[in-house]
């Protein structure tokens, strides 16, 4: 496998990294290539297009926010 060496990334990044980690139960090594593997499986071209036909289905609608209790 190969390596990759990330740097300079913001002290508030790494720490929500860790904690993400710490939530899935696993090291920030693990939760990292998890993240980059996930990435890297993502097809935009389909990601788009089902935007697209969400967009199309609510076209001149009006949406109204519901109310949070």
């Amino acid at each position: 496998m190969r390596q990759v060496l990330v740097r300079n990334l913001h002290a508030k990044v790494v720490s929500k990294l860790k904690l993400r980690a710490r939530q899935h139960r696993r090291s920030l090594q693990e939760e990292l290539r998890e993240i980059l593997e996930h990435a890297a499986k993502q097809n935009t071209a389909a990601a788009r297009a089902s935007v697209d036909q969400v967009r199309k289905m609510f076209a001149g609608g009006t949406v109204v926010p519901c109310k949070r209790n």
